[in-house]
């Protein structure tokens, strides 16, 4: 079964780096993502349906690799002021490397987990940062 890392962010403007560096340990495209909370919508207020929406599918992916219970409401509390999420799909001594790598980048926390590879919010922006 696949491990996944999971790291916290809380200042976005790095997560490219630690997205490219990562991906420069042999990791593919497509098993690193980031997610942001989405900052814009065509409704207003707190309530939004692509907020909703985006939340929603970030538990239901946060749930499928097994994440903490406890850790996927402080997530979605970190995402709403403004961090970022950094996942990473692999083998066990990748996900120990992506785990490394994100803790050299100053990830506030990071979890690793056992489970099926995450299937992310449906919201993207770029190749691989998730959102509205």
């Amino acid at each position: 079964m696949p491990k996944t890392v999971v790291g916290l962010f809380e200042n976005p403007d790095h997560v490219d780096d630690v997205v490219r560096d990562i991906e420069a340990l042999g990791f593919a495209r497509k098993p690193v993502r980031a997610a942001e909370e989405p900052t814009t919508s065509d409704l207003t207020g707190v309530m939004s349906f692509p907020r909703i929406g985006f939340e929603a599918d970030l538990i239901r992916a946060l749930t499928r690799i097994r994440a903490a219970g406890a850790d996927v409401g402080a997530y979605l509390e970190d995402l709403r002021h403004g961090g970022s999420l950094v996942f990473a799909t692999g083998s066990d001594e990748k996900v120990v490397s992506a785990a490394d790598t994100m803790n050299r980048h100053g990830a506030v926390e990071v979890e690793e987990t056992t489970g099926p590879e995450p299937q992310m919010p449906r919201l993207f922006r770029g190749d691989n940062r998730i959102m509205a």
